[in-house]
C-alpha cells in the first residue's frame, strides 16, 4: 500500500509536468497533500517507521506475505549466503520512491500556490535530504567488484551483501549522486546481473541464484524495462540502448510479445531466450516494457 502512494505522488508530478491536464492535477491536491502528509509521518525517525527512518513493511500475523515488494516471493530478499531476512524490512527502492515524491510533491504544491501560508513543501524537502543522507550511510555496501547499493536493510539495519535488480529502480529518482548513478548503471551491465537479454533479479554469485527461480534469478521484463527508464533520466543512453536490445532480442523468442518473466539463462550460453514455465504471456507491465524500449532505441521522442 505505501509504495502505491508514493508512485501515485510521482505519477501526479509527471502529469503536472505534461502541461495537459492542469484541472485534474489541481482537483487532486487535497488527496496529494494527505499523502505527503502520511509520507512525513510514516517514514519519520520518531514515527510509525521506529528509529530506522525508513520506509518498513512486516507481517505481524505470520500468515500474509513475509515479503511485500514487488518482488513477494518468501525467498526474494537474502543475503549472499543464501540466508533469508528478517523483518521489518526496508526496501532500496521504496526509499527512492519516497526521495522522489517528496520532491515532486514539494515543487508541485509551491508551483500551484497549494501550499500557501503552511509548512508542507518545505518539511517534504528537509525530509527528502535527511532521507537520501541516511540511504547512502546505511544502504551502501562493498564487495570485490566494488560499490553498490544493497535491495534492502533487514530487521537489525543490516544491508544484503548480494547485489540484485532492484539497483535499477534506484535511477533517475534524483536520491543517487552523479558518481554513485555511475556506479549502478556499469553493476547493472555487468556479466553479474546482466543475461544479455535482461536482468537477473539476484546476482549470479548469490548462493540462492537459479536462473529459474521467480525472484532469484529469472529475468522479468518489467524490471528491466524500470531499469531502462532510470538509465535513460540519468544520461546513461548507451547502457539503456543495450538493455532495450536485449530485451528486444528476447522478444523473438515469444512471438514479439514479452512475457512477464523468463529464465536468467546468459545468451552466450543459450542463443534464445528461455521461457519461465509459469509465465503470464501477455502481461500488463511487459506490455508497458515496448513504449520503454522504443525510447531507448529512439522510436519514441
Amino acid at each position: 500500500m505505501y509504495k502505491r502512494q508514493l508512485l501515485w505522488l510521482c505519477l501526479l508530478s509527471e502529469l503536472w509536468h505534461t502541461g495537459k491536464a492542469d484541472d485534474a492535477v489541481r482537483a487532486l491536491l487535497p488527496n496529494a497533500r494527505q499523502a505527503a502528509a502520511w509520507l512525513l509521518s510514516a517514514a519519520n525517525p520518531g514515527g510509525a517507521a521506529g528509529s530506522s527512518g525508513f520506509l518498513t513493511y512486516q507481517d505481524p500475523t505470520g500468515h500474509g506475505l513475509s515479503n511485500q515488494g514487488w518482488k513477494d516471493s518468501a525467498d526474494a530478499m537474502q543475503f549472499r549466503d543464501g540466508r533469508l531476512a528478517d523483518g521489518p524490512i526496508a526496501l532500496a527502492e521504496v526509499q527512492a520512491y519516497a526521495y522522489q515524491a517528496a520532491l515532486a510533491t514539494a515543487e508541485l504544491l509551491d508551483a500551484t500556490d497549494a501550499d500557501a501560508g503552511g509548512s508542507t513543501a518545505g518539511d517534504l524537502r528537509d525530509f527528502a535530504a535527511a532521507l537520501q543522507q541516511r540511504f547512502r550511510e546505511r544502504f551502501w555496501v562493498e564487495d570485490a567488484a566494488g560499490s553498490f547499493p544493497a535491495m534492502a536493510l533487514d530487521g537489525g539495519g543490516v544491508p544484503l551483501d548480494i547485489p540484485g535488480s532492484n539497483m535499477g529502480h534506484l535511477l533517475g529518482t534524483g536520491i543517487l549522486s552523479p558518481e554513485e548513478a555511475r556506479l549502478v548503471a556499469a553493476r547493472l551491465l555487468s556479466p553479474e546481473l546482466f543475461t544479455g537479454y535482461g536482468i537477473h533479479t539476484l546476482s549470479n554469485r548469490a548462493a540462492g541464484f537459479w536462473p529459474y527461480s521467480y525472484h532469484c534469478g529469472s529475468v522479468w521484463s518489467h524490471d528491466t524495462a524500470i531499469a531502462i527508464r532510470g538509465l535513460l533520466a540519468d544520461g546513461f543512453t548507451a547502457e539503456a540502448r543495450t538493455l532495450a536490445d536485449g530485451l528486444l532480442t528476447a522478444s523473438e523468442s515469444f512471438g514479439h510479445r514479452l512475457p512477464e518473466l523468463f529464465a536468467g539463462a546468459p545468451a552466450s550460453q543459450s542463443g534464445h531466450a528461455v521461457p519461465y514455465p509459469a509465465s503470464c504471456h501477455p502481461q500488463a507491465w511487459s506490455s508497458a516494457s515496448a513504449v520503454v524500449v522504443a525510447q531507448a532505441l529512439g522510436a519514441l521522442a
